[in-house]
């Protein structure tokens, strides 16, 4: 049957859509003819991350489309709203810092992560910085050496910044518009590449304090100054022209490709991006995904050289972007020079690559065997946390593929305050699966609770209810608290696993993060209910003052620690003091326990 449809796949341009036996699909890919592209994966011997996607390929749909530009955009949504198993570039989210200048209502400095492209969209950026330090750093200088906006929110009127003359009193005095423009000029400047702007301001100041007998504060400008030099001397200056590009540097070998991204900003390096991952497809496909999943969470620069084997007018129609291939001169120079890094980082760090897939992906994949399951691509894992019965709460942490999905974790209040685990995972498991149903989110092919028979009972009776076929373990801990076995909730026997092994070690990572995860939820309710049970009876505390409380201090002692003006930011001058004699007479009283 696949080999018949396979045989009828037309050769033109289009997307692909490989499904497992479930028919979820599992892998998107874009292919300029899909006949060949497609038949590829079944025609020849695979290896690695592609070997085993065939092995789980049961089926697969297309799309065609009239040009290749069309299927590249169709295979970017179709990962975007499928999120495939496969499809595994820049899972991380990670974000780089830029700085931002934001002109209205006031003018000021801030320190900006956009992941979201659209966010970032009329904003004036600059960056990205290596680091949020380095980025701080040249914030905290301007705002020293310029009177911009440094308060928080819009106070009526004027704050110390404006007495010390390091703001022009926005909210309150009519600004001399002249030397707004003058300093926004000077700021703008600077953070487009103009360094003199900036040393020139430092050596002014430091001359002003020098001739005021402010030694102290002189000698603090000239550290900063020596910071600038430093950072900006070091960058060596590689393209005159001043404009922001990027550098895409990428090496292919052993099935992984790596790659080396330099920021080139203001005609220097201010920082890089580095980068491996194993190839699914081919190594082309894999590298235009790849920068379009980048360039959709990071600044697009005016220009972004490439290699001569990438699809320039493809990531150009896509991106709306200057795609350049050089041929000669200094741009071919740093291109090579990107190439010349992605080949030594992947040299490098391939082991260390190769050991991390070990124990994630293939523990996982070994998890799946012991287990008798045909697919293992989630886990979710449940414990209960409590003190003598008060505070109960649950948590819920969630494994792809071997990997944390944090954005997937969930904590729960348990509805009553009892020492009752057989209780509180019925509940819990209700809760999630229940909601899980009634949204049509997704379900895990395993669950793991941090328990034994009980556990195991109490959650295999939701599940039985609910009409849910999920396999359930149990994660029993030896007395000193440490992961000691796997029961399966099947048989109820232990599961036979060597404590050396790498699924071992997989286990016992999931059942500390599940632990952690729920015993800090526990810790912050604790603190909470102890916070609210202190402030009840208190003339003139009531609910709403004392959620404000709770949310502002977050604890007895900081309640204890904090002034009249602090706690009169939230209640009237004479419930404050109340409060305070209260909780000194408290404090008092423990001593003497």
């Amino acid at each position: 049957m696949l080999k018949e449809k396979l045989a009828q796949i037309p050769n033109k341009p289009g997307s692909y859509q490989m499904r497992n036996k479930d028919g979820v699909i599992i892998y998107v890919g874009k292919a300029k003819n899909l006949h060949k592209r497609v038949n590829s994966y079944f025609n020849r011997t695979q290896t690695g991350k592609t070997a085993k996607l065939v092995s789980e390929i049961a089926d697969f749909t297309y799309i065609v489309t009239a040009t290749e530009l069309e299927a590249f955009l169709l295979e970017i949504n179709l990962i975007k709203q499928y999120d495939p198993k496969y499809n595994i570039l820049l899972k991380d989210d990670k974000s780089y810092p830029y700085i931002e200048y934001v002109e209205k209502p006031y003018p000021r400095l801030k320190v900006s992560r956009y992941l979201n492209i659209r966010k970032r969209d009329k904003k004036k950026l600059f960056g990205p910085y290596p680091n949020a330090y380095a980025a701080r750093k040249i914030v905290n200088l301007l705002n020293r050496l310029y009177p911009l906006k440094k308060c928080e929110g819009n106070p009526k009127k004027v704050c110390l910044y404006y007495h010390i003359g390091e703001c022009l009193g926005y909210c309150e005095k009519q600004v001399d518009q002249e030397k707004l423009k003058q300093m926004e000029d000077d700021i703008l400047g600077f953070l487009n590449g103009n360094d003199k702007i900036l040393k020139d301001k430092i050596v002014e100041k430091m001359q002003h304090f020098s001739e005021s007998l402010n030694f102290e504060l002189a000698l603090e400008l000239k550290k900063e100054l020596d910071y600038i030099n430093v950072v900006l001397d070091k960058q060596k200056i590689t393209i005159q022209d001043y404009t922001n590009r990027d550098v895409v540097g990428c090496f292919f070998d052993n099935g992984y490709i790596s790659v080396q991204i330099l920021f080139i900003r203001n005609g220097k390096i201010v920082g890089g991006y580095t980068d491996i991952f194993p190839v699914v497809s081919d190594f082309v496909s894999d590298m235009e995904s790849y920068l379009s999943v980048f360039y959709a969470r990071h600044e697009i620069p005016k220009e972004i050289l490439v290699a001569e084997n990438l699809n320039t007018e493809v990531l150009q129609g896509y991106l709306e972007n200057k795609f350049v291939t050089p041929i000669r001169g200094q741009k071919k120079d740093l291109l090579r020079m990107a190439e010349e890094n992605a080949k030594i980082n992947l040299q490098n760090e391939l082991e260390i690559t190769q050991k991390k897939e070990r124990l994630t992906e293939d523990a996982n994949e070994e998890l799946r065997n012991l287990l008798h399951l045909e697919i293992l691509d989630r886990i979710d894992l449940f414990d209960n946390s409590n003190l003598f019965g008060d505070w109960s709460v649950s948590g819920m942490v969630v494994f792809k593929n071997g990997v944390p999905a944090k954005n997937e974790y969930r904590k729960y209040k348990i509805s009553f305050d009892k020492n009752d685990d057989y209780n509180m995972m019925r509940e819990v498991i209700y809760r999630r699966y229940q909601r899980a149903l009634v949204e049509k989110t997704e379900l895990p092919n395993l669950i793991i609770v941090d328990g034994g028979i009980g556990q195991i009972h109490a959650c295999k009776e939701i599940l039985n209810e609910l009409n849910l076929p999920i396999k359930v373990c149990g994660l029993k801990k030896n007395d000193k608290h440490r992961t000691n076995d796997l029961l399966d909730g099947d048989t109820l026997e232990i599961v036979d696993i060597p404590r050396d092994s790498n699924v071992f070690h997989y286990l016992t990572r999931m059942q500390d993060e599940v632990h952690r995860y729920t015993i800090t939820y526990h810790r912050t309710i604790r603190s909470k209910g102890s916070i609210s049970s202190v402030l009840d009876g208190i003339p003139g505390i009531g609910a709403k003052r004392k959620k404000e409380l709770i949310k502002k201090f977050g604890s007895v002692t900081k309640m204890e620690s904090a002034s009249i003006e602090e706690l009169s930011s939230i209640l009237p001058v004479d419930v404050a003091r109340t409060l305070q004699s209260y909780l000194e007479s408290r404090k008092k009283d423990l001593k003497k326990e």
